[in-house]
Parts: C-alpha cells; structure tokens; sequence
C-alpha cells in the first residue's frame, strides 16, 4: 500500500501540540515506514509595531495538521489517539486522502510564503500612512498604489514642498 496525504483535524490551537506528539510516537514505536511527514503549513508574517519589524508564524489552515502517511489499522488508530486530535477529514468513517495535485499545491504555497513575510498592513489606495523605516523615516504620506504580491506600496510625499512618488516595503509604513 502506498503512502498518501491525510488531513488530520486538531482542536483549536493544538497543531504544535499534535505534531510533536505524533513524531514522538513515531520514533518511539519505529513507524518510519508507516508515517513519513507530518506538516502545519505555516507562512511567515510581517508588521510593525513601535516602529520596529517584527516576523512572526500564523498557520496557513488553523486547526488542521498534514500526515503522509500509509493508512491502515495501526496508523488510524495512532493517529485518532493523540490528545488534540479531533479526527480525520472524512466521507462517512473512512479518511480522504488529499490529491496529488493539492498536495502539490500546498507544499508549493508554503516555500513561496518562506521565501518572503506576507505583510500584515492592509492599506487601501488615498490612506494617509506615516514612513517608520528607510531614508524618509517620520514622513507621512497618501497611499497612491499598492502591490501586495511583491509587498510594495507607492507612496507619495511631499519633499522640498513637491508631492513625490516613493516605492516603499509595506514594513516601512504604518497608517497614519
């Protein structure tokens, strides 16, 4: 039997819990063979608070935990017996494994995510913004464009008494 993607659910706040208790029982009872990877898609978030960037994890799916894993009698119960877990996503009693192309999809979304902080500012095209990072630190400005695949807002401020054009990280701005 071949191994595919199943997706545990966890009571809220757990996956932590669940994953390290999951790779515990793992190890301690040889499942390597059984149970190859165990996942919380995760992405990476940037804000900044008193002026100072900060990073931190958010879950991409909040109370779901990902296990490759070969389905049967042993691993099903493992699993279903971990505190946290609430169950498997499923059709009736039996577990559903994931496609390949969704597995695909996740595993791809989660290295695009690592590779650049998702800003957590929302900004909307007129907001007045204050620049908090950079060479035009403590001026304020108007939102006039935003981008936020690539993390970017054009900002215009006004230097020498001239509204100008300013391409800024959303990091470097806060709302006014």
């Amino acid at each position: 039997m071949s191994k595919k993607w199943y997706v545990i659910h966890t009571l809220s706040g757990c996956e932590n819990k669940v994953r390290a208790s999951l790779e515990g029982q793992i190890d301690s009872l040889s499942l390597q063979d059984s149970i190859s990877r165990v996942l919380i898609p995760t992405e990476e978030v940037a804000e900044v608070r008193g002026g100072e960037k900060r990073v931190t994890t958010r879950n991409l799916f909040p109370g779901y935990v990902f296990v490759e894993m070969e389905l049967n009698e042993k691993t099903w119960h493992l699993v279903k017996n971990i505190s946290g877990v609430s169950g498997f996503i499923s059709s009736g009693k039996e577990p559903v494994p994931l496609e390949d192309r969704e597995v695909e999809n996740i595993l791809k979304a989660v290295e695009e995510k690592r590779a650049k902080p998702t800003p957590k500012v929302v900004l909307e095209k007129g907001e007045r913004i204050r620049v908090v990072e950079g060479p035009f630190t403590n001026l304020n400005g108007v939102v006039e464009e935003t981008n936020p695949e690539r993390g970017k807002v054009k900002v215009m401020v006004s230097i020498f008494g001239r509204s100008t054009p300013v391409e800024l990280e959303y990091w470097q701005v806060e709302v006014a």
